[in-house]
């Protein structure tokens, strides 16, 4: 059985600014019908390297085909046959629902009155097509930019902190929305800085100073980057025993989480080991629960190293 040719081959793609190196020598591919996750802080590389598969950035080195099309040489096809939300879209506040959808579909040579209806439907803005789009709260504003992405059928998508300034509620919607759009065939790329987002997706990209630190499976990120078991602890005072914690050998790592603490120890250090301790710095042990890892446990190993 032939396997589908992968969406995005990038190989060794590197963009520097004089002499800072915004993404050195990224590899990676992306199948047919996948949610990549593209995680990182600000300024390590995310927003580069979409630019740079979107034709808008050349690369400094290396190189990338996106849907069978060479980034640096067929930019113009790669740009008509993909769709781009980037993290301050362009929408016309003084046009309806309806009129932004139409124009950019016209951009597109999208004239088709039944096509925009459908994206309009698609993003669930149906009933809200004459609406002024500065009467749309944040979150419906979003959907809108989605739809402009979606407007013209791509089969790949690039999403730029698609859901930073929603409220939760709306940013479960939004990915309700991508979920289905995966499940139609729709390959997406999406960045974040929402680390409970990126559980969301099929796989994780980290990136950190223009470095991929690694792309896998959440599931597999966490078995391969979170060594030791994850203790949740309730106790007072919570600083004193944050620091009587950090010196005991086994454990691995040790925050404040909200209102209790998190332990990462290696899997031989138990809650006898915990308790002993937090009892020699006079700290009173209220419960302590095994905890599950996270995709910021990950990070933050990952960029220890």
């Amino acid at each position: 059985m032939n396997l589908p040719e992968p969406v995005i081959v990038v190989d060794h793609l590197t963009r520097r600014f004089g002499d800072f190196v915004a993404v050195n020598a990224v590899s990676f591919e992306v199948q047919p019908g996948e949610i990549i996750g593209y995680l990182g802080p600000n300024g390590s590389g995310k927003t580069t390297t979409f630019r740079m598969l979107l034709g808008l950035l050349t690369p400094s080195q290396g190189r990338a085909s996106v849907l069978g099309y060479d980034v640096s040489r067929q930019a113009e096809q790669v740009r008509s046959r993909v769709g781009y939300m980037s993290q301050k879209f362009a929408i016309y506040d003084d046009l309806t629902v309806w009129e932004n959808l139409q124009f950019y579909g016209g951009v597109y040579g999208i004239t088709d009155k039944a096509r925009i209806t459908e994206t309009a439907e698609l993003v669930g803005l149906g009933n809200q097509k004459q609406v002024l789009t500065r009467d749309l709260s944040v979150g419906w504003r979003q959907r809108l930019a989605l739809g402009i992405a979606l407007v013209h059928n791509p089969r790949l998508l690039f999403l730029d902190e698609p859901t930073s300034g929603v409220d939760p509620t709306a940013r479960r919607a939004f990915w309700d929305l991508i979920y289905g759009l995966a499940e139609s065939g729709v390959t997406i790329l999406v960045t974040t800085h929402y680390m409970d987002e990126a559980e969301y997706c099929h796989r994780v990209a980290m990136m950190r100073d223009g470095n991929l630190l690694a792309l896998d499976t959440p599931l597999a990120l966490k078995d391969q980057f979170v060594p030791g078991k994850v203790w949740e602890l309730y106790a007072e005072p919570l600083l004193d025993g944050l620091h009587a914690l950090a010196r005991l050998p086994g454990v691995l790592r040790t925050s404040l989480s909200g209102d209790h603490l998190r332990v990462i120890a290696e899997p031989n250090l138990g809650e006898m080991e915990l308790n002993a301790t937090l009892e020699l710095a006079n700290v009173k042990l209220i419960s302590i629960q095994p905890g599950e890892a996270t995709l910021e446990d990950v990070f933050l190993n990952l960029a220890r190293n």
